[in-house]
């Protein structure tokens, strides 16, 4: 706009000049002012179409850059919404993925649990496979020792007369071979107490005591009860068990009150200096 004014007004002086130029004819200096006036009205002219050009170039440049600058805000847009749709679809997979994974752990401990529980059975199982064949072979062992063993009345007769021998020893050995073959028997209660009294001659008195007390618990009709008691009594005494040696003396005497046994059993509560009975409150 600045270079259009100064053309305009170029132009407006020349015509002036020329409107009051003598009409006799023009000076040297006036023709060198137009000239030097035409000269710079061209380049004005010049200039104008510089400046028009690059201004042109300006406008393109700039509706060019405007048009990418769209485009890339427009791109921007469509990412950004494409990145929140993405978001949401990966948000929502992820939840799936992660009821997923929480199913497959509840499958996988249900699937542990009963896993332990088939471990379990198998190795009840296992065991009581285990605890019938240690029966099978126990008892197949048995039944081959009581093969090889003499009969239970041979038996019994050799360790009574090893017994009655003074050897204790093989008697001992005898009578344990016994019970051990033919525990079920009514002798078998008879080697307990021969057992007893072997150890009770030995003076191991906690083992003949207890030998005794297998009379009396597992053989309770048997010929050697009274006899087993009586002594299972003398035990406890050696044993420092005054009380207790007292109390089976006394059970001897009200349960046998007529037998030899309970003739012993007084005699020995006498020598204690105790009383036959049981004073109240004892």
């Amino acid at each position: 706009m600045t270079l259009r004014r100064c053309s305009t007004l170029l132009a407006l002086l020349s015509t002036l000049w020329l409107s009051v130029t003598p009409a006799w004819g023009v000076s040297k200096e006036m023709v060198q002012l137009q000239t030097q006036v035409q000269q710079l009205q061209e380049q004005m002219a010049t200039m104008q179409r510089g400046f028009d050009e690059r201004m042109g170039v300006m406008k393109n440049l700039v509706e060019r850059d405007t048009d990418a600058v769209n485009k890339v805000a427009a791109a921007l847009t469509a990412l950004q919404t494409s990145l929140q749709k993405q978001q949401g679809d990966s948000s929502t997979h992820v939840d799936q993925l992660s009821g997923q994974l929480q199913s497959l752990n509840d499958t996988l401990d249900e699937l542990k649990a009963r896993l332990a529980k088939v471990s379990k059975q198998l190795e009840d199982m296992q065991s009581s496979q285990q605890s019938l064949a240690a029966q099978q072979s126990q008892q197949q062992a048995q039944q081959q020792a009581q093969a090889q063993a003499p009969p239970p009345d041979v038996l019994y007769n050799n360790a009574l007369r090893d017994y009655n021998g003074d050897k204790n020893d093989l008697a001992a050995q005898e009578f344990s071979d016994y019970v051990k073959f033919y525990p079920n028997t009514d002798l078998a209660g008879n080697c307990y107490f021969y057992l007893g009294e072997i150890q009770f001659r030995q003076g191991n008195y906690q083992q003949a005591a207890q030998s005794y007390d297998q009379v009396l618990q597992n053989f309770p009709s048997g010929n050697k009860t009274a006899s087993a008691q009586l002594k299972k009594g003398f035990s406890l005494i050696e044993l420092g068990k005054r009380d207790d040696g007292v109390t089976e003396l006394r059970h001897v005497i009200q349960r046998y009150p007529k037998s030899n046994e309970a003739l012993q059993a007084r005699e020995r509560l006498h020598k204690l200096g105790v009383s036959l009975t049981a004073r109240p409150g004892q």
